[in-house]
């Protein structure tokens, strides 16, 4: 049996791939600016966490219906991370930002900058992400099995 006949498993891995992906135009388009490395980063339009637990919470409710454990379990372990990404993980990044500011106006003993490394900003998800990225993540589900298995 091939990894690759595990549906649950494919439908997250292709639909947390892809929004990656994703990231890197979606910024060009909105920035003008082009991050390869968006591909690669935490954040960003749309959330590849929440499209990841859909598209495993999608794949659960097709094979084994919207009454089966393993959709609801993946269906409240879904919530809890896109509820983790707009809040706590987004408040992280946003305080993250504030330090950085802080740390680059602060002169050390010397007359310095501070010679701390900046923090990551980007870590969470503003709403508009996370719903986006549970909506890729559904649609990329439902796509995955109708072109794969069935």
């Amino acid at each position: 049996m091939s990894i690759f006949a595990n549906f649950p498993l494919v439908a997250a891995i292709v639909s947390i791939l892809s929004a990656q992906a994703v990231k890197v135009p979606i910024q060009f388009v909105g920035r003008r600016s082009w991050q390869g490395g968006m591909a690669f980063s935490t954040g960003g339009m749309p959330s590849s966490h929440s499209a990841a637990m859909a598209g495993l919470a999608t794949a659960f409710g097709i094979e084994g219906g919207l009454d089966s454990a393993a959709f609801a379990v993946a269906a409240v372990v879904g919530m809890i991370i896109m509820f983790d990404a707009a809040g706590v993980r987004r408040h992280a990044g946003l305080q993250a930002s504030v330090l950085n500011r802080f740390l680059r106006k602060m002169p050390d003993l010397h007359g310095e900058l501070h010679p701390v490394k900046e923090l990551k900003e980007l870590l969470g998800h503003r709403p508009i992400e996370v719903f986006a990225g549970a909506l890729w993540g559904i649609g990329i589900g439902v796509a995955v099995y109708y072109l794969f298995y069935a």
